[in-house]
C-alpha cells in the first residue's frame, strides 16, 4: 500500500508542478539525465551483478523483441494502406513498439513482485526495451527518415550508453561469482534509492492528456497497439507456449502494456518522424497506461 500511495502521490506531484509550472520547462530532461547517468546504473549493478540467473530471464528479454517485431509488420501494412507519411508511420513503429520499462516498469515491477520483479524488469528494460531502442530503433528511424543507417554510430550509441555498460559488467561479475562488499552494497544501495521517485516525479511532469485533431486517427491506432493489442499478444502467446504460465509471464503482460519509452520519442525526433505525433505518444500513452496497469495487476494477481 505504501508503493502504490507514493506512485500516485508522485505522479499527482509531478502533474501538479508542471500545470502551475512551479519548474522550469526543462526539469523533465534534467531529471532523465539523472536516471540515466546515475541511478540507473547504480540500481542495475547492485541487483544484477549478484542475481541468480536462469532460463526464466528468457521471456522478458524476448518479450519487448517480439512486441517491436510485429509493431514493425503492423503499421507497415498499415501505414500503406491508410497512406500515412513515411515520418507517421516510423514514428508509430517506434513509440508503440517499446515500452517505457525502466521509468515507468521498475517502480511497478517492484511494487508487485518485489526484489524479484525489479531484477526481472532490468533485463527486460536493459536486453530488451533498451538495446532494441539503439539498435533496430535507429535503423526504422534511419530509413523511414531517408537516411543511412550508420551501424559503427548505432555501436557506439550502445556502448556510451551507461547503464548499458552497467548491464555489460554486472553481467561478467555475475559469472565470476561476485558477491557485494558491505561498502559497495551500502553505497549502490543509496545512489539507488532515490530511482522511483525521480521517475514517477519524470513522468508526471510530462503528462498532456490534450488530443490535436490533426493527430488523432494514428494516435489511437499507435495507442491501441500499444496499450491493447501488445499485452494481448504476450498473454496469448506466453499461455499458448508456456506450460505452467506463472509470476514471470505475467510481468511479461504487465510490460507489454507499460506506454512508450521517452528515449523512442527522442529518436523518432532526432530523425525527423513527425515529432509532434511521437512526443503524444509518450505524453498520452505513460498516463492512459496506468489505470490499465493497475487493473491488470490486480486481475494477474487475483488468478
Amino acid at each position: 500500500m505504501t508503493n502504490l500511495v507514493l506512485l500516485l502521490l508522485c505522479l499527482g506531484l509531478g502533474a501538479v508542478l508542471r500545470r502551475w509550472q512551479l519548474v522550469p520547462a526543462g526539469t523533465p530532461a534534467v531529471l532523465n539525465q539523472l536516471l540515466v547517468l546515475v541511478f540507473m546504473p547504480a540500481l542495475t549493478f547492485l541487483h544484477l551483478s549478484v542475481a541468480h540467473l536462469d532460463r526464466h530471464f528468457l521471456l522478458p528479454v524476448l518479450a519487448p523483441w517480439l512486441i517491436f517485431g510485429v509493431s514493425y509488420l503492423f503499421f507497415s501494412v498499415v501505414g500503406r494502406w491508410l497512406r500515412f507519411s513515411r515520418g507517421t508511420t516510423g514514428a508509430l513503429i517506434l513509440t508503440a513498439g517499446i515500452s517505457s520499462t525502466s521509468f515507468v516498469g521498475f517502480p511497478i515491477f517492484e511494487l508487485l513482485y518485489g526484489h524479484e520483479g525489479l531484477e526481472l524488469g532490468i533485463m527486460m528494460s536493459q536486453a530488451g526495451s533498451f538495446l532494441i531502442g539503439v539498435t533496430l530503433g535507429v535503423a526504422v528511424a534511419s530509413w523511414y527518415g531517408e537516411a543511412e543507417p550508420s551501424w559503427r554510430a548505432m555501436l557506439g550509441n550502445v556502448l556510451r550508453f551507461p547503464p548499458f555498460l552497467a548491464f555489460v559488467l554486472a553481467m561478467v561479475a555475475n559469472a565470476l561469482g561476485y558477491q557485494h562488499p558491505e561498502l559497495v552494497r551500502g553505497v549502490l544501495e543509496k545512489l539507488s534509492v532515490p530511482f522511483a521517485v525521480v521517475a514517477l516525479l519524470s513522468v508526471g511532469l510530462q503528462m498532456n492528456l490534450t488530443v490535436p485533431r490533426a493527430h488523432s486517427r494514428a494516435l489511437l491506432l499507435g495507442l491501441a497497439y500499444k496499450l491493447v493489442l501488445a499485452p494481448l499478444l504476450i498473454y496469448g502467446l506466453y499461455h499458448a507456449l508456456v506450460q505452467q504460465p506463472g509470476r514471470v509471464v505475467d510481468l511479461c503482460v504487465l510490460g507489454a502494456a507499460i506506454g512508450p519509452m521517452n528515449t523512442a520519442a527522442v529518436v523518432a525526433d532526432r530523425y525527423g518522424l513527425n515529432p509532434p505525433l511521437a512526443a503524444k505518444m509518450v505524453g498520452l500513452g505513460i498516463p492512459l497506461s496506468l489505470p490499465l496497469l493497475a487493473l491488470l495487476g490486480w486481475w494477474l494477481t487475483r488468478t
